[in-house]
């Protein structure tokens, strides 16, 4: 990208995505590993022997969060890069 072509305004503006972009995956990723660590420790607690499904539920779901986090991440990346350098490399 090319900041020389864009104002100061619209270079802040970029930023601002690209680090709000960032945090957004960052947030699938705290949720990833919390779902993780919980169904783990459910499966593994034998108090917890009860809702072991909620377990193994907690396990499948988690890295099927983190594989949609992490597709978004990046397809709203690409759409940041491909938009702007067509706009403003003009």
């Amino acid at each position: 990208m090319e900041t020389s072509k864009l104002s100061r305004t619209n270079y802040l503006a970029i930023e601002r995505t690209r680090l709000a972009n960032e945090r957004t995956f960052l947030a699938y990723f705290r949720t990833f590993i919390v779902l993780l660590s919980s169904g783990l420790a459910i499966i593994n607690l034998d108090i917890l022997d009860k809702i072991e499904y909620l377990g193994y539920a907690l396990t499948i779901c988690s890295p099927i969060l983190l594989v949609v986090g992490v597709v978004r991440y990046l397809k709203v990346k690409n759409n940041l890069q491909r938009f702007y350098t067509e706009d403003f490399s003009s």
